[in-house]
């Protein structure tokens, strides 16, 4: 059970990978606002989805209801209680095309505010931010941010397979959600970042520090968040988006390579974060631009490198086999004598 106006991709790819048995959505998971591609992931694999039940959709349902979905029918308990869209992929494709269609007064809507958000508010993100201090040395140091964005699973397996995060090392900046994906992968962030509104409590307890993304007026909700856990935190008051001002804190903090992992680009990625504009996201990447690279720029430089450790790998195996040799052979042995001889 939802309230989901146009079902972005990541919280579709949620619900597929939780098994769900059916999405039921209160309010309707394609607007025709924009080409949202989270409800044809649900229906794309085989989960029933009841759209625009209605706002008392929540209320419903209590714990422990049966519950099925027939036809455009929601039954709780064996009587037909709400009445909503039963989406198929037919349907969500026609709804789709027509927002392509209409991508037009779209953009220029995005374009206008993000205009208008840069002639008003510039200063407010670039202008001598006030950041928190944090013990950590980010100074000549690489510095991986990681916010749960498209393909960002992808994104850090390459970055592990190809020993980036082994050897470098990076100070690791969790956006939110991206604390719960990197402890999935394995990888302990040394700082999360964010409202706080998407991360699991075992996550913010992982030992990481936490800097809570507060308003520009310094009111901060995910503060809240951290008080009910008495959990200790900073509070980062700043205009734009969490990955935006983590991406800040580390260039102002001296990092010497900015690696960003599922990072938002295309207009369609802050539609589906619900953000109308991408004017702070456009002054922080020209600020940050020197030494800001994706995930996948660096897998690509990175795994034409040779490794330390191959090299010391490589270098031991050919020691071992020697000395094995020396050690079995006759001969071998006392070539080896003569040529340590040869040096005295």
């Amino acid at each position: 059970m939802i309230d989901h106006e146009d079902l972005d991709r990541i919280a579709a790819e949620g619900l597929v990978a939780a098994q769900v048995g059916a999405v039921v959505n209160a309010s309707p998971s394609a607007s025709g606002r924009y080409p949202n591609v989270g409800p044809l992931l649900v229906v794309g694999a085989g989960i029933p989805l009841l759209d625009s039940c209605g706002p008392e959709t929540l209320e419903a349902i209590a714990e422990g209801s049966q519950v099925a979905v027939v036809g455009n029918q929601l039954w709780i308990d064996g009587a037909h209680r709400l009445t909503g869209q039963r989406q198929t992929s037919a349907s969500l494709e026609g709804v789709i095309e027509e927002a392509r269609r209409a991508m037009g007064e779209e953009l220029e809507r995005f374009a206008e505010n993000t205009l208008s958000y840069l002639q008003r508010e510039a200063h407010l993100l670039v202008d001598d931010p006030h950041i928190p201090d944090v013990d950590l040395d980010f100074r000549g140091r690489h510095v991986l941010v990681v916010v749960r964005g498209a393909d960002y699973k992808e994104d850090l397996d390459l970055l592990r397979r190809t020993g980036y995060i082994q050897e470098m090392r990076p100070l690791v900046i969790a956006v939110d959600g991206g604390a719960d994906a990197l402890i999935e992968a394995g990888v302990k962030p040394d700082l999360i970042l964010g409202d706080m509104d998407s991360v699991s409590e075992s996550a913010l307890r992982c030992g990481a520090g936490l800097i809570v993304h507060g308003f520009v007026d310094g009111h901060a909700p995910g503060a809240e968040v951290l008080d009910e856990h008495g959990l200790d935190y900073d509070v980062f008051a700043s205009a734009g988006t969490s990955e935006d001002i983590a991406m800040l804190l580390a260039f102002e903090k001296g990092a010497e390579l900015i690696v960003l992992v599922g990072s938002h680009n295309s207009m369609v990625d802050f539609f589906d974060k619900g953000r109308g504009g991408m004017a702070s996201t456009f002054l922080v990447r020209m600020k940050v631009g020197q030494i800001l690279v994706d995930a996948r720029g660096v897998s690509r430089l990175y795994q034409h490198r040779v490794r330390k450790r191959d090299l010391l790998l490589l270098v031991g195996a050919a020691l071992a086999t020697l000395l094995l040799l020396v050690a079995v052979s006759e001969p071998i042995r006392l070539v080896f004598r003569g040529f340590l001889l040869s040096f005295r």
